[in-house]
This record gives C-alpha cells, sequence and structure tokens, in this order.
C-alpha cells in the first residue's frame, strides 16, 4: 500500500469526517454532529491554530490524520508544535502510516522554525508509545485536567 501524506482542505470533510467517527470510538468518546462540525471548523479556519494532515492511499482513501497547532513555550521564549491527535485506521495499521503522518507533522515544524513537537497520549495506548518512543524522549512532565 502506498500512502502520501498532504494538508486537510475544505473538500475533505465527508472523508475526514470518517476517520474523526473511528478516533472518537477509539477513546470512547461520544462524536456528535456538533462536535464534529466545531473541530472541522477549527481546521479550515486560517485565523485558527489548528491544522491538519491527512494520509491517502493509492485508492484515495484517507487513512489516517493528524491535527497540531503551534503553541507558546515561555520557558524557552520560542514556539513548537502540540500534536493534538494522530490516528490511523485500523485496517491501515502496520504500514508506516503513524511514521509517515509524523514525518510530515516534523516537516511541518521544521517549515515553520518550530522548536519541538509535543504530544500525550493515553497511557494504555502502548501501540502508539512505541512510535513516539521511537521519535521521541518520553518526559517527566505529569498532565491533570481541570473542569470549569
Amino acid at each position: 500500500m502506498s500512502v502520501t501524506v498532504r494538508p486537510l482542505g475544505d473538500k475533505d470533510f465527508f472523508a475526514w469526517l470518517g476517520l474523526f467517527e473511528g478516533y472518537s470510538a477509539f477513546y470512547e468518546r461520544e462524536l456528535t454532529d456538533q462536535k464534529a462540525l466545531q473541530v472541522w471548523s477549527w481546521i479550515i479556519d486560517a485565523n485558527n491554530a489548528l491544522v491538519g494532515a491527512v494520509a491517502v492511499n493509492d485508492d484515495g482513501d484517507f487513512v489516517g490524520f493528524a491535527h497540531y497547532r503551534t503553541v507558546p513555550r515561555t520557558l524557552s521564549g520560542d514556539l513548537a508544535l502540540f500534536l493534538d491527535d494522530l490516528y490511523v485506521a485500523e485496517d491501515a495499521r502496520k504500514n508506516g502510516v503513524g511514521s509517515l503522518l509524523m514525518e510530515f507533522t516534523k516537516t511541518y515544524a521544521r517549515a515553520h522554525k518550530l522548536a519541538q513537537i509535543q504530544l500525550v497520549t493515553a497511557a494504555d495506548n502502548a501501540t502508539a508509545q512505541v512510535l513516539y518512543d521511537q521519535l521521541g524522549t518520553r518526559t517527566d512532565w505529569v498532565t491533570y485536567e481541570i473542569d470549569v
């Protein structure tokens, strides 16, 4: 299977939506039409920091995506790329799609002169952690969520 990665575009909504449904199901999160439209509106809004890339196979099927945004690093006085989401369709896993999406993301970060890529993943997502351990350094930081 040959796969190419490119930025998400205005006309990609329905193909992206199928993947986003799979991503939401993977993390056992309910996906409503409102949530999907909100996330998509962020991705295609040039004034919003969130952008994305999609992995497309030879048949034109979307097989993975990455969503990312530029964030300031106050203690370093520079900018980084925060990888919010990386997802590969179940039937496309173990074919290097995740690595291709990560390489595309790294290229984007370099082109925008960003200092590093930061991300979090679920503690039980061992498959993703194998990839991330190959590409980066696991930190000692602890993540919290505070509802408001």
